[in-house]
């Protein structure tokens, strides 16, 4: 990676070293996340000195996502991910498992539409993003069949194939993998947890469905690593002298695919029931309502028939 400025680290690993404020010299994916962070968090702000309600905890869900995104992308344990199999793929899992949900559950289109001028440089800005929202290709970046061989592609095709060793050799290759796993883990989340304004919105057992298919993929894919008798990836095969064996370096990274993988998909399982729950509580509740205004007109002509049936067998 000469072609690029990298730092790499020299120290062995550990837990300090990899919390170790060590940006790349060019920190793509900490610099988004600390511009996303500060959109929104300007977003809310806005809304509340206008009076207008914006919940807190979806304020936190966002900006923990962007801490996230920083800490894993601008810390030391990016400086390691380029050597050793286990952080890098901690790193993927990061990004496609753990930071999507925090951000998707902070509804930012949302709060793009509310906090965002009707003139000026707004209405532009309303304009586009209303239009990439209806239009047939957000359509089809957010159906299931789209996001779950993203998934597939990202653990068994390029871990599988040469493509891990061609992409990670490079300084491009190891940025645009990074992502395309941030990119790939929000296109998977977004129809299943969004509260936005989508083009189309999935029921709720469908949203399960879906995630409830993706949860195997990384869990066996997990195991296939950990049982696997020799490096899968030739550019994890020989890390820096630091007292690590590429074997049981990658016996960790499995290990994590298996086990770290499947408790943000939990976590969305449990959400999930959750809103489902309370949406047939509501339903009910706005059935029983209209009920008590207009009464409940089926119910009552199917009463009338069995009682018109009832009287004509008392007359025979």
């Amino acid at each position: 990676m000469a072609e690029w400025p990298v730092w790499l680290p020299t120290a062995p690993p550990s837990l300090a070293e990899y919390l170790s404020w060590n940006p790349q010299p060019i920190p793509l994916l900490p610099m988004v996340a600390v511009l996303s962070g500060a959109l929104y968090l300007a977003g809310a702000v806005r809304l509340w000195r206008r009076g207008t309600r914006w919940s807190v905890v979806r304020t936190l869900s966002f900006l923990s996502g962007c801490a996230a995104l920083a800490v894993v992308m601008g810390a030391g344990i990016e400086g390691y991910g380029f050597s050793m199999f286990s952080v890098f793929m901690f790193q993927q899992l990061t990004l496609m498992m753990a930071v999507p949900p925090l951000l998707v559950y902070g509804s930012p289109g949302t709060l793009l539409l509310r906090a965002t001028p009707r003139t000026g440089l707004g209405r532009p800005v309303l304009a586009a993003a209303l239009g990439a929202l209806r239009s047939r290709w957000a359509r089809i970046a957010l159906h299931p069949v789209v996001a779950v061989p993203l998934f597939l592609v990202s653990f068994y095709g390029l871990y599988f194939s040469s493509a891990a060793d061609v992409l990670l050799s490079s300084w491009v290759g190891h940025n645009a993998l990074e992502v395309v796993f941030l990119l790939s883990g929000i296109l998977f989340t977004v129809p299943i947890m969004s509260r936005d304004p989508l083009p189309v919105h999935q029921p709720q057992w469908g949203r399960l469905l879906d995630l409830f298919a993706e949860m195997p993929l990384h869990a066996f894919f997990g195991v296939i690593v950990m049982m696997s008798p020799q490096p899968l990836v030739d550019w994890f095969r020989a890390p820096p002298q630091w007292g690590v064996d590429p074997l049981a370096d990658q016996g960790v990274a499995g290990g994590l695919a298996w086990s770290y993988g499947e408790l943000p998909s939990l976590l969305i399982v449990l959400l999930l029931l959750v809103r489902w729950q309370r949406e047939d509580t509501r339903r009910d509740r706005l059935a029983d309502a209209r009920a008590d205004v207009v009464g409940t007109p089926d119910l009552d002509a199917y009463n009338d028939y069995l009682d018109m049936l009832g009287r004509r067998r008392e007359q025979r």
